[in-house]
């Protein structure tokens, strides 16, 4: 028997666990929904710069592409956060003269991930003159707040493709080598001019030694370095972003990185 097309209103009905009703959602091992599963197809394209970057053709498909090869666009998140269900969604500048840092704190509605109750979750971003185009410089506020709430919905549901819009869309970045670090995007070409925080410095370790940028899978060298006694400490848990980590425990880890 087929499915009932639904229409209206009942779309967007939520069953008792906070899931739309007429969403056939596919679930992790331990219960969770993975939602990266649930990103469609038509919201993702290679990474331009990954390939370029390696000197490599860019594919004409996302097939058998990983995470780190691909872009996922804002439609895709957008899309991703109503699967997810939110109540508000508010943001919070700051603004210099060609800088603009941006706060996105989402509320997300309640579901059994997390134990019925409504969650918050924040995450900052930013956008400058050095880190868009020219067209992207008129609107760095807007830019810096799409690229915060593109943060706030992939990290909060352990997306790991990074967003269209949080690549570095300056033209210098089509002389060299495209590198995204926690809150800054540049180019190895350009390093020198840049006074790396213990942070970046810790990121960009992780980033060749890896091949990702991605904080899940910083978490992941973490047990792994904690297993292996190569380094450990209780507050680990606790941090979201490359931001979190001390700059003393960075210089600790970018140490037990080395030695790997």
């Amino acid at each position: 028997m087929s499915k009932k097309k639904v229409y209206g209103p009942d779309i967007y009905k939520r069953n008792e666990h906070g899931l739309l009703a007429n969403i056939d959602y596919t679930f992790n091992e331990d219960g969770s929904v993975d939602w990266r599963s649930m990103v469609k197809d038509e919201f993702l394209y290679p990474n331009k710069g990954w390939f370029e970057a390696r000197k490599k053709d860019v594919p004409k498909s996302i097939e058998g592409l990983k995470d780190n090869q691909l872009l996922i666009m804002l439609g895709g998140i957008k899309d991703l956060a109503r699967l997810r269900g939110f109540e508000s969604v508010y943001f919070k500048t700051s603004t210099e003269s060609g800088y603009v840092t941006a706060k996105c704190r989402v509320t997300w509605s309640k579901n059994y991930e997390s134990d019925n109750t409504l969650t918050h979750y924040e995450d900052v971003a930013n956008a400058t003159l050095e880190n868009t185009d020219n067209f992207c410089a008129k609107f760095l506020e807007t830019i810096a707040c799409n690229r915060a709430f593109v943060r706030c919905v992939r990290n909060f549901l352990n997306i790991n493709i990074v967003g269209a819009d949080e690549i570095d869309k300056s033209n210098k970045a089509e002389t060299g080598t495209s590198v995204k670090y926690d809150n800054l995007v540049t180019e190895t070409g350009s390093l020198q001019n840049i006074a790396l925080t213990p942070h970046m410095m810790l990121q960009k370790a992780f980033s060749e030694k890896t091949g990702s940028d991605s904080f899940d899978s910083f978490k992941d060298l973490l047990r792994q370095l904690w297993a292996s006694n190569g380094y450990r400490n209780e507050e680990a848990k606790s941090w979201a972003s490359f931001l979190d980590v001390p700059a003393k425990e960075c210089r600790k880890i970018l140490t037990a990185i080395k030695k790997l």
